[in-house]
């Protein structure tokens, strides 16, 4: 039996099964030690273990749902937000298989939110795209992009679904240069939830980018809409004066 002091059981607890799916003892996909294990091997009731496996469920450590038994789940993955980068590109070099399933390719009179979101007069002409993005083959997000007319039409001659929109963009000297990002989270429309394979209403983390080029002049509104259980946004706070980091993960 292993015997912890100081801090709360529960606490302990998760931190032992952290250091063991860290240390690779418990990989992922691997079963977590019931319930009936853990009170054993901690000498504990059986509410602090629940404890400790909801803290880890919460983080993402483990998953499973009710009537299942949990299991470790992949490792995060992380982007830096302080990079441009595209998802294809982030994905790939995080060791995953990215994908794409193109919807929508449209050059049409601008929404309210694109003449919002890229500063165009009431009814000019913006090139829209709807993608749902994969990874490992899996949807995770709805992509909502639209472009100014002269980018955006760039995009007519190229296989959306066959490489990064944005390196073939850059390729062709777009100024994809900065950008300025929103999070929220809304619930999945009757479109998102189809689209993502969740429930309707479920909570989805969004993802609302402004792009220019170097000198400040709009190229690209997006709406993305990732599913919570696959994507999380970590934001890294320092002390004043110092840089902070904001990253998106990938469970």
């Amino acid at each position: 039996m292993v015997k912890f002091t100081m801090e709360p059981l529960h606490q302990r607890i998760a931190a032992e099964l952290r250091r063991r799916i860290a240390t690779g003892e418990l990989r992922s996909g691997d079963p977590v030690p019931s319930e009936h294990q853990l009170c054993s091997r901690y000498g504990v009731s059986r509410g602090t273990v629940r404890q400790a496996l909801a803290a880890l469920r919460a983080e993402g450590a483990i998953g499973g749902g009710r009537g299942k038994p949990p299991v470790v789940r992949p490792p995060m993955l992380t982007q830096d937000f302080a990079e441009l980068v595209s998802f294809s590109s982030w994905a790939t070099a995080l060791g995953r298989s990215p994908g794409q399933r193109t919807l929508e390719l449209a050059r049409r009179p601008a929404s309210a939110q694109a003449v919002d979101g890229l500063g165009l007069a009431d009814g000019e002409p913006v090139v829209e795209l709807l993608r749902v993005r994969l990874l490992d083959g899996e949807p995770v997000m709805v992509e909502r992009t639209c472009f100014v007319e002269p980018v955006g039409r760039r995009l007519f001659d190229f296989d959306l679904d066959g490489g990064s929109i944005y390196r073939h963009l850059r390729a062709g000297g777009v100024d994809l240069a900065r950008a300025r990002q929103t999070i929220d989270a809304v619930a999945a429309s009757e479109q998102d939830a189809a689209l993502l394979e969740v429930s309707l209403g479920t909570p989805l983390l969004r993802v609302r980018r402004s792009t220019t080029d170097a000198a400040g002049e709009p190229l690209e509104w997006s709406d993305d809409r990732y599913r919570g259980d696959a994507m999380s946004f970590t934001l890294e706070s320092t002390a004043p004066g110092a840089a902070g980091v904001a990253r998106v993960e990938a469970a």
